[in-house]
């Protein structure tokens, strides 16, 4: 992949991703982080990107793992300021109703179900994709997907995204 055609997939790529990856995670100001160090990684690498699956999954992927290796690190260390200084002040709210109760909802699946919900309905991806993706077999894909939408369905509701704003927050395809 040359400089011009990364750049050409850094515009078209980072704001998908960035919703992508805040559903997986909760955390808007986490994603954008995670998202931007995948997208330095992948420059690293960018004459390698086209031979791999698909440069967009890589840096999905490799967002997905920083943001879940920073969040083990932030629990063990908000642990440790626990023990020695008390409670840690909350973070900031979502940005608007709709991406509040979709995070909300997603938050009460298991992070398995969360994550191949997220790349099948948000990523727009096909189950074999996932399974690719994630390394799990597509009959578990389905499974997952099944019981993500049983887990999801009473937590959800049209009303909660009629007042929700579309251009606070691109989710790469989101119904």
């Amino acid at each position: 992949m040359t400089d011009e055609e990364f750049e050409a997939f850094y515009a078209h790529s980072v704001r998908p991703l960035v919703g992508q990856v805040y559903l997986m995670t909760g955390d808007l100001h986490e994603a954008q982080d995670v998202v931007q160090e995948a997208f330095v990684r992948a420059w690293a690498r960018r004459a390698r990107l086209e031979r791999d699956a698909g440069p967009e999954a890589w840096v999905r992927t490799v967002a997905r793992r920083l943001a879940v290796s920073r969040w083990r690190r932030r629990g063990r260390a908000a642990e440790a300021w626990r023990r020695h200084h008390g409670e840690r002040a909350g973070t900031a709210p979502a940005p608007d109703p709709g991406t509040v109760a979709l995070v909300a909802a997603l938050r009460r699946l298991s992070e398995r179900q969360r994550h191949v919900a997220v790349l099948h309905y948000v990523c727009d991806l096909s189950v074999q994709q996932v399974a690719a993706e994630t390394g799990i077999a597509a009959g578990t894909v389905k499974s997952h997907l099944s019981r993500a939408r049983a887990a999801l369905a009473p937590h959800l509701d049209d009303a909660a995204f009629d007042d929700a704003p579309t251009s606070d927050l691109d989710l790469g395809g989101a119904p």
